[in-house]
């Protein structure tokens, strides 16, 4: 397999029939919400941040004994909320009385039922120097847990890189990605909440505040939010031994769970890339998301 096909195409092509699936028979309720995003752009950690939002007050047993939900002590956040495309909706027990659903998707691929009822969706985006090389680096290590002789012929960092700026990554162009959303945030505020991982870094409490708001459970005076964030913090999620041992072996492909929690620091891309390489990745973005009100 050519570095390019290697790089370009080995997440894309896993869940296209779940997401055809998922096109021609899930049906959106108003009372669903979807967490989407590209690739490595901070997926995880809104997921983990999601589901303790949405269970606080009800939290399963850490020995695993109560069946009928599961938890972050026990489960990688990605077995905590179903991804759309895998098709594992039809089967999640989460224990979250919101039901909680997640995608990386382009806006104009999910379900119609999506789009058009009042369900609301939260889209979070990433700078895309960092998003580029979380992206490599995780998914050379899905090669490796493919088959190690692979990791040979996957594109280097270089390679990578041109391939990512020609716009061939997970899931199509990653400008493309974020405008569908963008846009859509713009026609209809009340119905997607459009986050940056680097604010929800920055200022990790007012976003959690805002997520719950958005959720319609939102904190009492008496609650806090301080526990959530602590909680789902990269270093807590990180030294939980579910992440710290386990292997995810489902949506097809065997994969270390420490994969998803590699760093998660902002401007990390500079131990990576040049300053040129950086520099070229923002004109490029710059140019496509020209007038549409946009900016990294």
């Amino acid at each position: 397999m050519s570095s390019e096909m290697e790089f370009s195409t080995t997440s894309k092509t896993i869940p296209a029939s779940g997401a055809l699936h998922a096109r021609d028979h899930f049906q959106a309720q108003p009372t669903d919400i979807f967490l989407c995003s590209s690739m490595k752009t901070g997926t995880t950690w809104l997921k983990s941040l999601s589901f303790t939002i949405a269970t606080r007050g009800h939290r399963p047993s850490d020995d695993g004994s109560d069946m009928t939900t599961v938890s972050l002590r026990t489960a990688v956040p990605h077995d905590c909320i179903p991804f759309l495309e895998f098709h594992e909706y039809s089967t999640a027990v989460t224990g979250s009385e919101i039901p909680l659903f997640a995608s990386h998707l382009p806006y104009t691929c999910l379900p119609k039922s999506v789009i058009d009822s009042d369900c609301k969706i939260v889209y979070i985006c990433r700078d895309p120097k960092d998003t580029f090389v979380s992206m490599w680096f995780f998914l050379r290590k899905f090669v490796a847990g493919k088959n190690s002789t692979d990791v040979e012929s996957f594109a280097s960092i270089d390679e990578g890189f041109e391939l990512f700026c020609k716009g061939s990554s997970s899931h199509g162009p990653y400008w493309e990605h974020i405008l569908g959303y963008w846009e859509a945030s713009i026609r209809r505020p009340e119905k997607t909440l459009f986050l940056k991982y680097e604010d929800l870094v920055e200022d990790t409490q007012l976003w959690v505040k805002k997520l719950a708001e958005f959720f319609s459970c939102p904190f009492s005076a008496g609650e806090e939010r301080e526990g959530v964030v602590k909680e789902c913090s990269f270093e807590s999620l990180r030294d939980l031994e579910v992440n710290k041992s386990g292997k995810d072996e489902k949506r097809g492909r065997v994969i270390e769970s420490s994969a998803y929690f590699r760093k998660g620091v902002v401007g990390d891309w500079r131990n990576h890339l040049s300053d040129e390489m950086g520099k070229k990745i923002d004109v490029i973005m710059e140019e496509k998301l020209m007038g549409s009100g946009f900016t990294f």
